[in-house]
């Protein structure tokens, strides 16, 4: 693993980090958009008083905090392997590029000792998968690692009862910035229940903190729904991503490959409205991840 200097200086000091995917930028988006979000991400958690640490793998060595280059060159490179966390020995042995997903990320944030994470949704449960068994390791990571993950809720995709269903199995603790209701990702709210809905980020970073000096083991999920002028109506963006799963199904396309075929699906039948809402909620998760983590680090909450 490489951390870079700003963000190694930045832990050491005890100031706040705020990890970062890079499947979003391999997988996610089209280039160039896919690099201009990432730095717009970048500069966001920036503006809001912390460091930002963009992790991806890179000749088989994790990076910690890439550098404007290595984000260009991820943005430009095909066949970049999407890396969870069965993925990790393989990529690093076999010296390859590797694009952290949710739970390859959340495991490095922690290798490194950051306590954010900043995505835009996480995988969860797919539907069917009472015939599939076809459930996102995020979902295990965020029971078992000790990374608070900032969020609009699961991709659209999902099977979102049944995720937040597995969130109570796993033992997660699920709060909401503001609203009673878990984030819907492209559209504002889902009728899922969340544990707690705290009012700043001040209030956030305290539930973190108890949690920590508890000795509690697992993440927590922090659900940010989309800015209102950004959403899309819940049953639009329904309709489009049925259509875009039964295109998938009918293609035969599973696993690892399924997500990326159907976002890039679902940009296409909503004519690029889904991208930029995407954007906008990433963003915004940025600006509360980084206010939440300097908060933390405010009250000496290991980074």
């Amino acid at each position: 693993m490489i951390v870079s200097k700003e963000v190694s200086k930045a832990l050491q000091e005890g100031k706040a980090v705020v990890a970062l995917e890079s499947t979003i930028i391999s997988h996610g988006m089209p280039y160039p958009k896919n690099v201009e979000t990432a730095m717009k991400v970048e500069a966001t958690i920036r503006d809001n008083g912390a460091i930002p640490a963009t992790i991806g793998i890179i000749d088989g060595e994790i990076i910690v905090g890439m550098s404007p280059e290595q984000i260009e060159d991820f943005g430009k490179k095909k066949g970049i392997a999407k890396v969870s966390k069965r993925d990790l020995p393989i990529v690093v042995a076999k010296k390859q590029y590797g694009a952290t997903t949710v739970s390859a990320t959340m495991l490095c944030a922690k290798m490194a000792g950051i306590r954010v994470f900043v995505t835009g949704g996480i995988g969860g449960v797919h539907r069917g998968a009472e015939k599939t068994f076809d459930i996102s390791r995020d979902l295990k990571e965020l029971g078992e690692v000790d990374v608070a993950v900032v969020c609009s809720g699961a991709k659209a995709i999902l099977d979102i009862p049944k995720t937040l269903e597995y969130l109570e199995t796993e033992g997660v603790t699920v709060l909401s910035y503001k609203a009673t209701k878990f984030a819907n990702f492209y559209s504002l709210a889902t009728d899922g229940p969340v544990d707690y809905a705290f009012q700043t980020p001040e209030e956030a970073a305290d539930i973190l903190y108890a949690k920590q000096q508890l000795g509690l083991k697992g993440g927590v999920l922090i659900s940010n729904p989309i800015p209102e002028e950004m959403a899309l109506p819940h049953e639009y963006i329904d309709s489009i991503v049925d259509q875009a799963v039964k295109e998938c199904e009918e293609q035969g396309i599973k696993g690892k490959d399924a997500t990326p075929f159907l976002l890039k699906r679902i940009v296409e039948l909503t004519g690029g409205k889904s991208l930029e809402s995407n954007i906008a909620l990433v963003c915004h998760n940025a600006e509360l991840g980084a206010a939440i983590a300097v908060e933390l680090a405010k009250k000496g909450g290991r980074q």
